[in-house]
């Protein structure tokens, strides 16, 4: 029997092991092996985890708002009491007796009018729920813009490889030609050497640029809460726009301070300090509530029975009660003060909000102006460095060539191509975040 058990476990936590890791492969097998920046983006806003707990945030603030709505409704209560009580009858002890007693009832009480406090903390309630969804909205600027920077990254990465690749095959055809002049005695063998050592750079220069790759797909994986996944790329755009005309700073600063979420939820904050400040004030007002109970009692009757109690000792009650504060030891006074404060620090955060905004926006715009100008001149850079260096290379092939001057002339070249990628893509993404402060999706 113990055998039959045993076997009986080990099956079942098989089968459940089967099943999560048939759960599992199903999840990996429905993501895309190949990710556009859009898929990342829209996966990022349902999966991510800090998006997921701002958004419980909200759900946790709508139930403050239901609350509160409650609030103006009449409350019910039942209650209930059964007791027994043993007790000697005469002084010698010899009889003894047990009495029973209790109450049953059903109680009531609706707050009437409590200085206007009820229907105001409604109101900043629902405030806070719109401020929530704000943070949500401003969490979810923040992750585009890092997986926006991410992506790009792993672009850039792929350039770099596949600049280093070519740099791989020309080492390896000019390596080859410098063996066969060794062979033939026109070159001497450092000349070979040197051709070599410049191949091991070049390859170890393209696993850095694959490793850079590697890295920068973890980070982007991490901000999208990505587990194991068997294959994770992403799609290399036919072209990159990073000349396009971007509109003025006046305009985006405008429009950011109109519609950003951070001032919008800045703005909220204020005015939720403002109705605290109105419940605070209301703890000067008289309260009034109303009353209401039905219920019923015994003690000692060896008659009792549930049902017919209430026949025999039946009661209804009900009354207004009026509570007014005379004296509260300072503690309305101290809320309002604390209200006041409190509106006064939200105030200042707004304008703070507003500051920061405006420098960003302005920090955005000199960050395009700057990308666009490098941009220009590495592609300038680039287009001189590249006609010399094939210049090199068909003198190196004739023999007519320098080899110190060559390999000079070479650097300057991989130079160039780096700048250029790196200034290629710089300018893309700084277009892109401008823009993004004026309201436009981002997307390549």
């Amino acid at each position: 029997m113990l055998k039959l058990t045993i076997k009986s476990l080990l099956l079942i936590f098989l089968g459940f092991s089967s099943v999560q890791g048939f759960s599992q492969d199903s999840l990996a097998k429905s993501l895309p092996p190949v990710w556009d920046l859009a898929t990342c983006l829209e996966y990022a806003k349902s999966n991510n985890i800090t998006l997921k707990n701002l958004r419980l945030d909200t759900k946790s603030a709508e139930q403050d708002k239901l609350l509160a709505k409650a609030a103006l409704l009449p409350d019910l209560y039942g209650s209930g009491s059964l007791s027994y009580n043993h007790y000697n009858r005469n002084t010698n002890g010899t009889t003894t007796a047990i009495n029973s007693s209790g109450s049953y009832g059903v109680s009531s009480a609706w707050t009437l009018y409590q200085g206007g406090y009820l229907k105001t903390d409604i109101r900043q309630k629902d405030l806070s729920v719109q401020s929530a969804n704000f943070n949500v909205l401003v969490s979810e600027n923040d992750i585009t813009l890092q997986i926006t920077q991410a992506y790009l990254n792993i672009l850039v990465d792929k350039e770099s490889i596949i600049y280093n690749q070519d740099l791989v095959k020309t080492s390896i055809a000019q390596l080859a030609q410098a063996k066969r002049r060794f062979d033939a005695g026109t070159v001497a063998k450092k000349v070979v050497i040197q051709f070599e050592a410049q191949l091991a750079t070049d390859r170890y220069n393209l696993t850095a640029a694959e490793n850079a790759e590697r890295q920068d797909k973890i980070t982007l994986k991490q901000l999208l809460q990505l587990g194991q996944t068997p294959e994770f790329d992403v799609v290399k755009p036919d072209t990159v726009i990073s000349d396009a005309a971007v509109p003025d700073l006046p305009t985006v600063q405008k429009y950011a301070l109109e519609n950003r979420p951070e001032i919008k939820g800045a703005e909220l904050s204020v005015r939720i300090a403002d109705l605290n400040l109105t419940k605070a004030k209301s703890g000067y007002l008289p309260t009034l509530s109303l009353g209401a109970g039905i219920g019923t009692s015994f003690a000692n009757d060896p008659t009792y029975n549930t049902f017919r109690q209430f026949d025999n000792n039946f009661y209804q009650q009900a009354g207004l009660t009026l509570s007014v504060p005379i004296f509260t030891k300072r503690i309305n006074k101290t809320n309002v003060a604390k209200a006041r404060i409190a509106i006064d620090q939200s105030r200042n955060t707004l304008e703070n909000a507003k500051t920061t905004l405006s420098l960003t926006t302005e920090q955005a715009f000199i960050t395009v102006q700057n990308a666009k100008t490098q941009y220009v001149s590495a592609t300038e850079n680039l287009a001189y460095n590249k006609e010399l260096y094939r210049i090199s290379n068909e003198e190196l092939r004739i023999g007519t060539a320098n080899i110190y001057d060559f390999y000079q002339q070479r650097n300057l070249y991989v130079q160039a191509q780096q700048s250029f990628i790196q200034a290629k893509y710089n300018a893309a993404l700084s277009v892109r975040i401008y823009e993004f402060y004026l309201g436009v999706p981002i997307k390549l």
